[in-house]
């Protein structure tokens, strides 16, 4: 499963991740909505995440840092494994500059998960 699948299905549960770029559809599932259409029920991101990081029991800025977003979801957040989740949503900067990086994979995900049903607080839309 790619990197963004993981994410995605972290959030919103397996089926989820059927719905990320290059991830195998489901076997023997239904087929995915044509366009990538957000699922029919909407997802509430932040407390998701919360979660995660409290069970974590670090001070993970998830709301602020892809990295502390993909810890808290217990994924690994190598710098190979930025760069690998940099080309797989079509990153086209410099990824050897990560804080550049790291700022457009943090706006990414969370523009994704906006656009699959998600729903974001204010200050991260």
């Amino acid at each position: 499963m790619s990197i963004f699948g993981k994410i995605m299905g972290a959030i919103f549960g397996s089926s989820a991740s059927a719905a990320a770029p290059d991830a195998a559809p489901a076997a023997g599932g239904a087929a995915a909505p044509a366009g990538g259409a957000a699922p029919a029920a909407t997802v509430d991101v932040a407390p998701i995440l919360d979660a995660a990081v409290k069970a974590k029991g670090e001070k993970l800025e998830w709301r602020t840092s892809i990295v502390d977003l993909m810890k808290a979801l217990d994924i690994d957040s190598s710098l190979s494994a930025r760069k690998e989740l940099a080309k797989e949503l079509g990153y086209t900067g410099d990824t050897n500059d990560s804080a550049s990086m790291n700022i457009w994979l943090h706006k990414q995900v969370m523009t994704k998960f906006a656009a699959n049903g998600g729903k974001l607080p204010d200050d991260l839309k």
